[in-house]
Formats: C-alpha cells, sequence, structure tokens
C-alpha cells in the first residue's frame, strides 16, 4: 500500500520538537556489532524505516537484533552468513559497509549492490580500492560485491575525496586488521566521529590527527558497548527552518549547539534571530529572511543535506540567493517541483556563490539562483528522496492551499515520526493510504 500525505496550511508553525539519533548513525553502530561476539546497545534511537531494513540485513546472517522503542540491541554471536540477500539491494549503502566486519569473522562476503537516495553518483570505488589495500580479493559487478580474505593488514590509504562511507568502511576494517592504518583525507562528519568513539569504547585503537587523518592501530578482538546518540543534526536544522518559512519560531530539543555551528552562522546571515540554551534552539526571523550566497561542503561546511531546507528559505527571502552544491551533482531533483508551487528557482552547470568544485567542467546542474519572495501555492507532489521530500513538507506548510504528497515513505524511512512532529507544530497533515 501507498502512503500519501495530504497537507493544509494553518499559517506560522510554532511549538516544539524534540529529535533522537541520527539516521546516518544508527545503522552504521548497528553493524559495528558485527566485529563483536558480545550484544552492543544503541539508545535514543528514532523510528525509522532505515533500522528495520539494517535489522532484516542483519537477522539474515544469523544476528538476533532488539528494537525496544528508542534501544536497539544488536547480538552478532550467532553469525552464520556473510551472504547478503540480494532482494536488500538498492534499497540504502548499508550492505556495503558489512563488508570488512565479514570479512573478519568469516572470511569471505557478499553484499548486494548499494543503493540510496538518487542525490547523484555515489561509486563504490573507494570501498573497493581500500579493501583491496588491506589484503582483500574484491570483485564488483552490477549486481553486487564480492570479497575474500585469509587476514587483512593495515595500509596507509589517501581517500581521492573526504567520503564519509568510504571512511567508515575503513574504520569498520582497521580496527581489527592487523597492524597501523593511516586514513588520509578522511571525513570527518559528526556521524563518522560517533562511530569512531563507539568503536573505541568497544575496545578499538584510534585517534584523529590533524589535516583529516584517522591512525587506528588494529587489534585482536572487540568487546560490546552501549552508546546513546547525539541528535540529528539534519532534522534539527529542517524544522526551524520550517518554523522560519511559514514566519513562525520553533524551539527543537535534544540536538546539542556544537552540532548546529555552521547551520546557525548561515541562518544568522539570512537575519534569523536564536534562542540557545543547553536544553533546546529556537528560530524565527520576525523582520523578515535576507537573501544569502551559500555553498554545500565537507564538515565543518554547510552540510549537504541542509541545502533542500535553506533552498525552500530562499525562496522567501528578500532578493536573489544562490546555492551552489558541491558535494553530490544530482541533489537538486525536487526543484522541479517547488517550481510548480510558485517558487522561481533556475539551476545552471556552472560555479556559483563560491570557488570552482570538483564538478565544474560537468554537465551537472549543480548551482541554483533563487528569486525571492514568491508565494507558494498548493500541489500534488511526488517525493523523489529524504531529503526533497522534507522541503516540500516545509513548502506546503507555507503555501496557499492544501497539498497531496506521495511516495511519503521515504520521509518516514529518514525521519523519527514526522507526520506526528509536524501535527505538533499546528500544520494540519492527514496520512492516506491508498492501492499502490
Amino acid at each position: 500500500m501507498a502512503t500519501t500525505w495530504r497537507i493544509d496550511p494553518v499559517g506560522p508553525l510554532q511549538g516544539d520538537v524534540m529529535v533522537r539519533g541520527s539516521k546516518n548513525a544508527v545503522t552504521k553502530h548497528m553493524v559495528a556489532a558485527l566485529l563483536s561476539d558480545q550484544p552492543c546497545i544503541v539508545q535514543n534511537c528514532p523510528e525509522i524505516g532505515e533500522i528495520e531494513i539494517t535489522r532484516g540485513m542483519l537477522e539474515s546472517l544469523g544476528c538476533e537484533v532488539e528494537v525496544d522503542d528508542d534501544m536497539v540491541t544488536t547480538d552478532a554471536r550467532g553469525l552464520f552468513s556473510g551472504q547478503v540477500p540480494g532482494s536488500y539491494g538498492g534499497l540504502n549503502r548499508i550492505p556495503i559497509l558489512m563488508l570488512g566486519p565479514l570479512l573478519h569473522r568469516l572470511g569471505e562476503a557478499y553484499v548486494p549492490m548499494v543503493g540510496g537516495d538518487r542525490i547523484g553518483t555515489r561509486p563504490v570505488d573507494f570501498h573497493v580500492a581500500a579493501l583491496t589495500a588491506m589484503g582483500a580479493e574484491v570483485l564488483a559487478t552490477p549486481e553486487g560485491i564480492e570479497a575474500k580474505a585469509t587476514s587483512l593488514h593495515g595500509a596507509r590509504i589517501r581517500l581521492p575525496y573526504p567520503s564519509v562511507g568510504a571512511t567508515e568502511t575503513i574504520l569498520l576494517t582497521a580496527v581489527l586488521a592487523e597492524g597501523r592504518t593511516i586514513i588520509e583525507n578522511a571525513a570527518t562528519e559528526p556521524e563518522v566521529i560517533e562511530l569512531g568513539l563507539y568503536l573505541q569504547r568497544m575496545g578499538a585503537r584510534l585517534e584523529l590527527r590533524p589535516d583529516r587523518r584517522f591512525v587506528i592501530e588494529g587489534v585482536e578482538r572487540l568487546e560490546g558497548a552501549e552508546h546513546s546518540l547525539q541528535g540529528d543534526r539534519i532534522e534539527a536544522f529542517s524544522y526551524l527552518a520550517a518554523g522560519l518559512a511559514t514566519g513562525g519560531r520553533v524551539r527543537v530539543f535534544g540536538c546539542p549547539q556544537g552540532r548546529l555551528v555552521t547551520a546557525i552562522s548561515t541562518l544568522h546571515r539570512m537575519g534569523v534571530r536564536f534562542e540557545i540554551t543547553d536544553y533546546y534552539l529556537a528560530a524565527e526571523a520576525p523582520d523578515g529572511l535576507r537573501s544569502l550566497a551559500a555553498q554545500t561542503d565537507t564538515h565543518p561546511g554547510l552540510m549537504t543535506d541542509w541545502q533542500s531546507p535553506l533552498v525552500l528559505l530562499f525562496t522567501q527571502a528578500n532578493g536573489m540567493s544562490v546555492m551552489h552544491e558541491t558535494v553530490y551533482e544530482g541533489r537538486f531533483p525536487y526543484v522541479k517541483a517547488l517550481n510548480t508551487m510558485g517558487a522561481e528557482i533556475e539551476l545552471f552547470d556552472s560555479c556559483l556563490g563560491g570557488r570552482d568544485c570538483r564538478f565544474a567542467d560537468s554537465a551537472a546542474l549543480h548551482s541554483a539562483v533563487v528569486k525571492g519572495p514568491t508565494p507558494l501555492h498548493g500541489a500534488e507532489i511526488t517525493v523523489p528522496d529524504i531529503r526533497g521530500g522534507f522541503a516540500y513538507v516545509i513548502a506546503a506548510a507555507a503555501a496557499e492551499g492544501g497539498s497531496v504528497l506521495h511516495d511519503v515513505h521515504h520521509l518516514e524511512r529518514g525521519y523519527h515520526r514526522p507526520l506526528e512532529a509536524f501535527a505538533q507544530l499546528g500544520l494540519q497533515i492527514d496520512r492516506v493510504t491508498e492501492p499502490d
């Protein structure tokens, strides 16, 4: 059955939202449990489809996974298979992260080809090259990746780009590899650091050095561990943006200020006022929003997952704004629908609003020029991906007239009870289940 939301705007969104741990963190912690023969616990987990997908993969390998409200316990003592069923292919990017742990435990592994949101090229080359450098025999086909290794050893690996997924693959492999592994040009996003800290709790020996370098000394075994996830910075920013786009004020609990430093400074430049405490952040723009030129980047730059709600904010700001996407070249599929709702957004293949990026000589439409403010009107829309889908909800909340959003399973896969959260902010929103 397909799930649809019907949204009727009610004016400014006001109220409180409590965010839980990050989608981009919880599933990686579940994979880390494959490295131990003791139960591993993660708390403050969101209620999202990604957990259930990852749970199914792990259980197919012989693991036991228990989900109890916000706590996920993964026990890999019963692991008997390194073959992730092909039915999980294309659902998300978790399977490739399992390769290193499965090689340590079983000596061979097969995972179906990864998937996830259609936001641009996300090749597996970095992962394959890293595993090969550490002693694995890897064969990648359009259907999946097969790997074998009698043992894995440390290596010095320099990533061509600070890829989050590739950095996580190396961390998950290096902690039990013989000898020292050095990751140069590593990703340092908070979710990567959080995974590293969890591995350290399990007994891994690793440190983060200057200039994006991880140094990992392999150990013989890892223990079980317990960790409470930090709040989801993507979700926190998105709800703050929802309040701002509708002329309201939203308070977000559960996400520390340190995870939103760049987001806060960016919104400050748009004229946003903040109230920041140890418990919550609140944002409002009583004098309206100013235009801005911004570009996404790797951490600590402007997060690519903040891009779509920020572009939506641009449609309500005074003047011409520019967004230059430098992380994923296909991050603007949601723009067409926003334009049908009354936005005036034009895409370019040039690097606008910042320095030239790695897509400078490509035909990728990776810069957006946004005219604002423009009145939005309701529409019937099919959600293309998680982050773009959230921008549609914000647009529907700020529009004149009702909207219908189809394929909202993307949103429910990546956000903790988003319909309930928006309803608490005063939005008139209803779930309708329709035949596929």
